[in-house]
């Protein structure tokens, strides 16, 4: 079975198909916790705090959203790279937006000595895609076109669009559950009837949370293979990626910059030595590839 060969047309639908269950899954668990509340205060009291909260949170999600690429440039300190100073880089992208059909992003570069990159904005047409000065010194011509196709491969799935509609669901999870358990301090007595929705909203609201970044941590981690496979669509040369991960695992340069959790999703391997599994292994990525 070791020999079997991974077509990537599979390995992308695959990904995609359990990233919708995911997210299925964080809309059930959503749809669960306020069917309790809802039995364990009164409906109209808790729903127009309820809808407060999600028109506020929206709009701030919808504002990060609409300046993500900016915002996530700023947040590292990027610069943009110039043509005259980065001129294989540009190729490598113009390349790859050809060979992809998708428009040319704004590129950036971003000062570190490890070897990573991420893509980020709403849509296609308003990309950026940034690499460490690490990769571009590190990597050679094809392992960094291996890199830059992973990033626009999650330009082509609308992987940033995705993963803010994750976000805004977990986000709205995460108020829900703080708003229950910060009424509980101002409700006054209930009714016995009303006491096992209490409880079960409690734990529910204890628990969420906490289930629902499991399950956003998992979503990053399939958005991740998927991006690798759409990588392999765009160059046709597995190698290129393969080495560029292998230099990774081996790469021991230091985290020289603070990269936010938000943002750390983004990245093309976990910048965040020791937090979270927002990617998969990088050895599981290496033997996904070599079956390609």
């Amino acid at each position: 079975m070791e020999n079997v060969r991974i077509d990537f047309r599979d390995q992308i639908s695959g990904n995609k198909l359990k990233s919708f269950f995911l997210m299925f899954f964080i809309f059930a668990i959503l749809v669960l916790f306020g069917y309790v509340i809802s039995f364990a205060f009164e409906p109209g009291f808790f729903f127009i705090i309820m809808i407060i909260s999600i028109i506020i949170s929206l709009s701030y999600i919808w504002i990060s959203f609409y300046n993500s690429g900016k915002i996530a440039i700023a947040s590292v300190g990027a610069k943009e790279a110039k043509r005259n100073d980065y001129k294989q880089f540009y190729q490598l992208v113009e390349g790859l937006t050809i060979a992809s059909g998708l428009p040319m992003p704004k590129l950036y570069v971003m000062p570190s000595q490890q070897i990573n990159a991420f893509a980020s904005g709403r849509d296609p047409k308003n990309a950026v895609i940034c690499v460490t000065e690490g990769a571009l010194n590190k990597l050679d011509k094809r392992e960094l076109e291996g890199v830059l196709a992973h990033e626009l491969g999650h330009v082509a799935n609308y992987d940033i669009r995705y993963m803010t509609l994750i976000t805004v669901m977990v986000g709205m999870v995460a108020i829900i559950s703080e708003l229950f358990l910060r009424s509980l301090w101002f409700s006054g007595d209930h009714d016995n009837k009303n006491a096992i929705f209490i409880v079960i909203g409690i734990a529910l609201a204890i628990l969420a949370p906490i289930v629902v970044q499991l399950v956003q941590l998992g979503i990053s981690r399939k958005r991740e293979f998927t991006a690798d496979a759409t990588a392999v669509k765009f160059t046709r040369y597995p190698a290129g990626l393969i080495g560029a991960l292998k230099k990774i695992k081996s790469d021991y340069a230091p985290e020289e910059k603070k990269v936010s959790k938000a943002v750390a999703p983004l990245f093309f391997s976990n910048p965040l030595k020791g937090w979270g599994s927002t990617h998969p292994p990088i050895e599981k990525r290496i033997a996904t590839l070599e079956k390609m």
